[in-house]
């Protein structure tokens, strides 16, 4: 099994109430509805850009195996993390669309409501700086569509231009009480964007527009905000495009170690140097026992003997300050190997959060009751 995580190079919301608005330094980026904007009596609506490097999201799935991704056995989720939400109907939903345009995006170095505002990069009205290439120069791409004026409504052509069919689009709804993250499948839009050895890239790799799902809409009570953190954020929580793959395997060759089967077990990282430059490739070994071995006629102590962990367990990471899963537990994609040696598993550090702490947590189906072991494993990764 294996993950990895890439960054934005760039994000920016773009609004309908402030046209010519470039947002690209903002530490927040938003797909938000307002009916009463205090300027305009109409009904308006932001929606947010993220584009990640073609040379980061092709580095990445050069990493998978040819023959894993051939099978479909991998999958590219966008991740968006929660600042703040307010104004939630009992269901909101948000919509991911890989961006259309026959020229790249600028992301400026302006912010929300800057006096003057900044207009040298993308905003509701033009893919680079204002007066430059208009969103609606690429509503003649085909199957694409994008915004346009809305019956009585005071309302601007512009806000993007994505591709519309269904194999590329991408929602997430949320209701009052659940989480407001974002972590939308995006494999279909990522394989488009790859270049293989039968195809050239199906369009180029523009980004994504995420926006609400239903927008303009002229009602008081309908009004939500989600405001998420954005690559220039000061916190842990950029966006991020997670790539997971399964390459699990479980050759032993002539191992005559057994698989554990009997609680309550010992279990031990080995090869934990405990800081990691961000550049590393680790692997982790599992150290496996009963707790209380059978104790039996030997020349050595039965404590050195190490097992085999169970093929149902998996291995997951979390922040050790915020306690929260960078890596979550997942029956295809954390799943432990087994060679010759021991179990183990794999970690790319590049995906980590420079200079922060991190746990691993290992859980197993054993003997039928499933455990987590939590023994205090921390290592940090450090700026190489």
């Amino acid at each position: 099994m294996a993950v990895i995580k890439i960054f934005p190079e760039k994000d920016a919301t773009i609004y309908s109430l402030f046209p010519n608005m470039n947002t690209g330094l903002d530490e927040i980026i938003e797909a938000t509805l307002t009916t009463f904007a205090y300027s305009n009596p109409n009904p308006q609506t932001s929606r947010f850009l993220i584009k990640f490097a073609q040379e980061d999201v092709l580095s990445a799935i050069n990493l998978i195996p040819q023959s894993t991704y051939d099978s479909g056995s991998w999958k590219a989720n966008l991740q968006c993390f929660i600042a703040t939400a307010t104004g939630l109907a009992l269901t909101s939903s948000i919509k991911c669309f890989p961006i259309a345009a026959d020229a790249e995006w600028g992301m400026g170095t302006g912010r929300y409501l800057d006096d003057p505002i900044s207009t040298n990069g993308t905003s509701w009205n033009w893919l680079d700086y204002s007066g430059s290439i208009p969103w609606t120069s690429s509503l003649g791409i085909s199957g694409t569509t994008g915004s346009w004026t809305l019956g009585s409504y005071s309302v601007l052509p512009g806000g993007g231009v994505w591709y519309t069919g269904s194999e590329y689009s991408s929602s997430v709804t949320f209701t009052y009480r659940t989480d407001k993250d974002i972590d939308l499948n995006v494999t279909s839009i990522i394989d488009a964007w790859y270049p293989s050895a039968s195809r050239s890239p199906i369009f180029p790799n523009y980004g994504f527009i995420l926006k609400q799902d239903s927008e303009f809409v002229d009602s008081k009570d309908v009004q939500p905000e989600l405001k998420y953190f954005s690559v220039d954020t000061n916190t842990i929580y950029p966006p991020a495009l997670q790539f997971s793959w399964d390459d699990f395997t479980w050759n032993t060759g002539s191992s005559t170690q057994t698989i554990l089967n009997t609680l309550p077990a010992s279990v031990n990282i080995t090869d934990n140097p405990g800081v990691f430059y961000s550049e590393s490739i680790n692997r982790f070994r599992i150290n496996a026992r009963p707790e209380f071995p059978t104790q039996i006629w030997t020349t050595s102590s039965v404590y050195l003997n190490n097992y085999y962990l169970p093929t149902a367990s998996y291995y997951a990471i979390k922040d050790l300050e915020t306690n929260e899963f960078i890596v979550d537990f997942d029956s295809t994609y954390t799943k432990l190997n087994a060679d010759a040696t021991s179990s183990y598993f794999d970690l790319y550090m590049n995906f980590l959060q420079p200079e922060r702490y991190y746990k691993i947590l290992i859980q197993s189906t054993i003997d039928g009751t499933t455990q987590v072991f939590d023994n205090q494993y921390y290592f940090k990764v450090i700026n190489g």
